[in-house]
C-alpha cells in the first residue's frame, strides 16, 4: 500500500506539471482529492492493515494529501495570474487615444433668463421668494384689491380647482404672502419667479407660463425709483441700448399703473415686423402699490409706499434669443433646444 500511495503522489506531480488551464486543474483536484479519488479508496483499505502498519500508512497518506493540496493551490495561483495577465492585455485601453465626445445638455432658455434676473436683483439687494402654485382666492385676488365680483377678475380666465382654490394666475400672490409674513413691517425688496396658469394658448401666450414679480416697500418710495429700477433691468437683461416707454394703464393692485414697452431689439426702434412697425414691444406691467393692498397686508399707507412690476419670462426669452413662437419653448424639440448649448 505504501508503494501505491507513493506512485499516486508521483502521478499527481507529473499531471500537475502538464496542467494548462483551470478546468484541467479542477478535474485533477477531483481525481486526487475527491471523495471517490484513488487516495480515498486506498485509505479505505487501511482496515485490513495491522495495528503497526496503520500509523505509518496514515501518516504517509496525510503527507501525500497535504503535498497534493499545496501543489494544486500553487498551480491555481499561477493559472489565475496568467489568466488575469491575458485579460488585461486583451482589454488594455490606450489612454492616449482621443476620447468619444460626450454630448452635454444645456439650460432651457427660460431657465437662463430666470437665473440672469435673479442674479441681477440679488446684486441690487433683493431677496428671492417663492409660494404655492395651488393658491387660495384670498391671496390670488382679494388681498390684491380684487374682491368677489370685481370686473377685473374676468381679465384672467382662471383654472379653479374648488370654489376656494385655483392655480395661481399671477405671482403677485407671493407679494401678498411676503407682506403678511413680515410681522415687523420692515422694508421689503423681493422678486419671485415662478409658474402661473391661465386659459390661453397661441403663438405669444400659453396656458402655463413663467412670471417674475418684483416688489419694493419702504418709506418715500416714488415712481422715480420704479423707473430707475426698470431701466437697469432692461439694459442688463435685454440689451445696453434698450430704451423704455411708460404708458398709463390699469391694474387693480397698483395706482397709478403703467404698461412698459422696450425699444425693439431687432430694428432698434425703426419699425419692423416683430414690433409691428411701432419700434416698441410691450414687456411688463408695473405701478405704485395701491394703498388698499398696503392696508390689507398690514402696512400703513400714510407711512409706507412701494412699487411692483411683473413680466412674462417666456416673452423675455423670445426677445433675448429671437424665438418667434412661445410654443417652441415647451415642445421639447431637441433640434430647437440644442441651439442653446453654447
Amino acid at each position: 500500500m505504501k508503494d501505491k500511495i507513493e506512485n499516486l503522489a508521483k502521478q499527481a506531480r507529473e499531471s500537475l506539471e502538464k496542467v494548462a488551464n483551470m478546468q484541467s486543474l479542477n478535474d485533477l483536484k477531483i481525481k486526487y482529492l475527491g471523495k471517490k479519488s484513488e487516495l480515498s479508496n486506498l485509505l479505505k483499505e487501511m482496515a485490513n492493515l495491522s495495528s503497526e502498519e496503520r500509523p505509518v500508512i496514515g501518516a504517509l497518506a496525510n503527507k501525500v494529501r497535504k503535498e497534493i493540496e499545496e501543489k494544486i493551490a500553487k498551480k491555481e495561483e499561477e493559472l489565475a495570474r496568467e489568466e488575469l495577465a491575458k485579460k488585461l492585455e486583451k482589454e488594455r485601453i490606450d489612454v492616449t487615444l482621443p476620447s468619444t465626445k460626450i454630448k452635454r445638455g444645456s439650460k432651457h432658455p427660460v431657465t437662463r433668463v430666470i437665473e440672469e434676473i435673479e442674479d441681477l436683483f440679488v446684486s441690487m439687494g433683493y431677496t428671492v421668494e417663492s409660494g404655492p402654485e395651488l393658491e387660495t382666492d384670498r391671496f390670488c385676488f382679494e388681498l390684491l384689491n380684487l374682491p368677489q365680483g370685481h370686473p377685473a377678475r374676468d381679465m384672467q380666465d382662471s383654472f379653479y380647482i374648488t370654489d376656494e382654490y385655483l392655480l395661481r394666475t399671477q405671482t403677485s400672490a407671493v407679494q401678498a404672502r411676503t407682506m403678511l409674513a413680515n410681522e415687523e413691517k420692515t422694508p421689503i425688496r423681493m422678486i419671485c419667479p415662478g409658474k402661473t396658469y391661465r386659459r390661453e394658448d397661441d403663438a405669444t401666450h400659453s396656458h402655463q407660463f413663467t412670471q417674475a414679480e418684483g416688489l419694493v416697500i419702504d418709506e418715500n418710495i416714488t415712481l422715480a425709483d420704479l423707473k430707475g429700477t426698470l431701466e437697469i433691468f432692461a439694459k442688463k437683461i435685454i440689451g445696453e441700448n434698450s430704451k423704455l416707454r411708460f404708458r398709463p394703464s390699469y391694474f387693480p393692485f397698483t395706482e397709478p399703473s403703467y404698461e412698459v414697452d422696450v425699444s425693439c431689439f431687432k430694428c432698434g426702434g425703426k419699425g419692423c415686423n416683430l414690433c409691428k412697425q411701432t419700434g416698441w414691444i410691450e414687456v411688463l406691467g408695473s405701478g405704485m402699490v395701491h394703498p388698499n393692498v398696503l392696508r390689507m397686508c398690514g402696512y400703513d399707507p400714510e407711512k409706507y409706499s412701494g412699487f411692483a412690476f411683473g413680466l412674462g419670462l417666456e416673452r423675455i426669452a423670445m426677445f433675448k434669443y429671437g424665438i418667434p413662437d412661445m410654443r417652441y419653448l415647451y415642445q421639447n424639440d431637441v433640434r430647437f433646444l440644442s441651439q442653446f448649448d453654447r
